[in-house]
């Protein structure tokens, strides 16, 4: 699943997206409220996207290259890839 505002593209792996575990963690760990566990799978909130600080704390949350944030203005990407 990947949802793209502005500035910042959020993308997570589809296979990780039912873990009821993880989307709990994400939303945890987001201090800007990203990721909602919603009923137990991972939702990314639209409407906050473009207020991702980089922290990355996100991609610490979760296992290696499941979560990835695309900085659409230089095209860099956070996040493991393995």
């Amino acid at each position: 699943m990947r949802d793209d505002a502005t500035f910042i593209g959020i993308e997570v792996d589809d296979a990780v997206t039912g873990d009821a575990e993880l989307a709990q963690k994400l939303q945890d760990a987001c201090p800007v409220d990203i990721y909602a566990n919603a009923g137990g799978r991972v939702e990314i909130v639209h409407e906050n996207i473009d207020e991702c600080i980089l922290c990355e704390l996100c991609i610490h949350a979760s296992p290696p290259g499941t979560v990835q944030v695309h900085k659409l203005y230089s095209g860099e990407v956070l996040g493991s890839t393995a």
